[in-house]
């Protein structure tokens, strides 16, 4: 058991993921629900309290007089369970809160999923507590009483809710209610926001919902495909993906969360909840690896399907594969603990970013390797991306940081062309497109010589640009060869991540991806460590012969999961606190990848 969280302004790191394929909600280690857009990841914050303790709308549910807290998942599912002890009035209690958003079927692409619900159960295991409910949404609610439930309108995001409770709640209609429970007393309580009333009327109701949803992630869980040390934390990063998977589609979101601070005070504040090409070969590689190729090929199918007709693909899109809104500040809210401005959408929808041919083009090798067909259509499509590459894989572009600043040859940038070029010709040849076979293997070759020629530094490593009078470094080039564009154990490359932790270690296995002080990025203030490329070094290391220092680099890593085995974007070096948007996607990819390729050079199955 644990202290509360401090109320206003809980850290990143004491919060659980719940969800349901559509939307996902944060708990905290209180029972507070501090985070749920509706009806979907990209909808409008019904709670966002992470971003204003005061306007920002929150669900807590907690026995007073709170004095230390525990949670957990239920094992191997999304399903978490907060133990809160209490003592008021000279009286002792210990309740449970399980929360969930419920699944009607299971976690399957394809089609929605959940049931369009937030439930919650309390149980009192022990003594006698005063449960108190209050409920705040970002913008008020108005509220009427049904014959069973209350009516929720919210005018901020246009929907119409109910609030249900299996026992009265004196002062519930109020949306502040309290209720005096004893051992062995329960209470039910579901907010819906999907159309109709909600089946679950009695403890007994919400608590088979419960259970069902939580045997439906045990299920989903068996066809996860790893065997080691590390099966647990696979697992866990498995299902968090999951929970960041659009079930309809197979699109995925970075994280389910907006503008929390990369640096506290800072302006470093993104909106993550759309879905980026980038993510594509990362993810559909790493959750291939695992087993799990329903989700893997839905994902690539919506990549592809994204860039349909267009000349050069957008950096990010919405679920629906279509460009997200304007970017836009929110001058409503705060900020978490003063981090302004509030984000909403995203601009860099909009820079141009040369890694995204070879995101694309490396996405559609794994497809047609595994058996997918290339039509004249598609061919064309994906031939049509090659050439562009061709043609800019010199220009600057924004690289994969997504600097808002000039942009520059960035290395990676350039990698990622020669990566189009290869897998285009694979595809080529693959296909019996001689022609275009030469063509493009001729182009992968050129650019690799030139990156061989123009990135390499006088002291013998690869830089961050083309063309560099100076060595400067971004941890992007850890990633060169994880794309196959050079071998870890390439002494150019052995040199680079030596270079790459003297200049951006920041200690205890963190790594900063850039130090903004010397490679501009158009904004003000520093940030936190990037987890991904720890994991990149990871694998570096692994793929380079030196394997004990890969896993204890991994199991540092490991040890900064939260206490429900969350990752963010981001860590301060210094407190060790998160810092981004969380739980991230990108974090837990790169957790899966080191898991596996530990595995397979410790003859582990994976």
């Amino acid at each position: 058991m644990t202290t509360p969280p401090p109320r206003d302004y809980p850290a990143i790191e004491d919060h659980a993921l719940i969800g349901d394929g559509t939307t996902a909600a944060l708990v905290a280690t209180d029972a507070t629900v501090d985070w749920l857009c509706l009806p979907r990841f990209d909808g409008p914050g019904f709670f966002v309290s992470l971003l204003d303790a005061e306007r920002g709308g929150r669900w807590l549910l907690q026995p007073e007089g709170l004095v230390s807290v525990r949670q957990e998942y239920l094992p191997r599912t999304a399903v978490v369970r907060t133990e809160l002890r209490a003592r008021h009035e000279g009286r002792d209690g210990v309740v449970e809160v399980l929360d969930a958003l419920p699944l009607a079927g299971p976690p399957r692409v394809g089609g929605p999923t959940g049931t369009g619900e937030l439930v919650r159960l309390v149980r009192v295991l022990d003594g006698e507590v005063e449960l108190r409910s209050s409920l705040r949404a970002r913008g008020g609610v108005e509220v009427s009483a049904g014959a069973d439930e209350l009516a929720l309108r919210w005018p901020h995001g246009g929907r119409d809710l109910t609030l249900s409770t299996t026992r009265p709640v004196p002062g519930l209609e109020r949306l502040e209610g309290r209720v005096r429970l004893r051992a062995g007393e329960a209470v039910g309580l579901v907010l819906r926001w999907a159309d109709g009333p909600t089946a679950l009327r009695t403890v007994d109701d919400v608590a088979a919902a419960l259970e069902r949803t939580a045997e439906r992630w045990r299920e989903w869980t068996r066809q996860v495909a790893h065997e080691g040390p590390y099966t647990e934390d696979v697992v866990r990063s498995a299902i968090t993906l999951k929970l960041c998977d659009h079930h309809e589609n197979g699109a995925l979101v970075a994280a389910p969360t907006s503008s929390l601070p990369e640096g506290i005070g800072g302006e470093r504040n993104w909106d993550y909840r759309f879905t980026w090409v980038r993510d594509a070969a990362y993810s559909v590689y790493a959750l291939r690896r695992i087993g799990l190729e329903q989700e893997s090929g839905a994902f690539l199918r919506w990549v592809l399907s994204a860039f349909r007709g267009q000349d050069r693909p957008k950096v990010l899109y919405t679920l629906d594969g279509t460009a997200p809104a304007d970017e836009f500040t929110d001058p409503h809210l705060r900020g978490y603990r003063g981090s302004a401005p509030v984000r909403w959408g995203n601009a860099a929808a909009d820079q141009v970013q040369h890694d995204v041919y070879g995101e694309v083009l490396d996405c559609a090798w794994q497809w047609a390797h595994h058996g997918g067909e290339v039509d004249e259509e598609l061919w064309g499509r994906l031939r049509g991306l090659a050439v562009t590459a061709e043609e800019n894989w010199r220009t600057p572009d924004h690289g994969i940081w997504e600097i808002r600043d000039a942009g520059r040859p960035f290395t990676y940038s350039v990698a990622m062309c020669q990566v189009a070029a290869d897998r285009t010709a694979r595809l080529a040849r693959l296909t019996g497109r001689d022609a275009d076979a030469e063509r493009f293997g001729t182009l992968a070759a050129t650019v690799r010589e030139t990156l061989l020629r123009e990135a390499v530094g006088e002291r013998g490593h690869f830089t961050e640009h083309l063309g560099e009078g100076e060595d400067t470094l971004d941890a992007s080039l850890l990633a060169l060869p994880l794309r196959r564009v050079v071998e870890a154990s390439d002494p150019r490359m052995v040199r680079t991540v030596e270079a790459v932790v003297d200049r951006l270690g920041a200690g205890d296995g963190l790594v900063y991806r850039y130090l903004p002080h010397e490679s501009p990025d158009g904004l003000a203030g520093d940030e936190g460590a990037f987890l991904l490329c720890s994991f990149w070094w990871a694998d570096n290391l692994v793929h380079s012969g030196r394997l004990d220092d890969g896993v204890q680099l991994f199991e540092s890593l490991l040890a900064r999961t939260n206490h429900v085995g969350l990752l963010p974007e981001q860590v301060d070096a210094g407190t060790g606190a998160f810092l981004g948007n969380f739980p991230q996607a990108f974090s837990h990819i790169g957790l899966v990848s080191t898991a596996v390729n530990i595995a397979r050079h410790t003859g582990g199955a994976a």
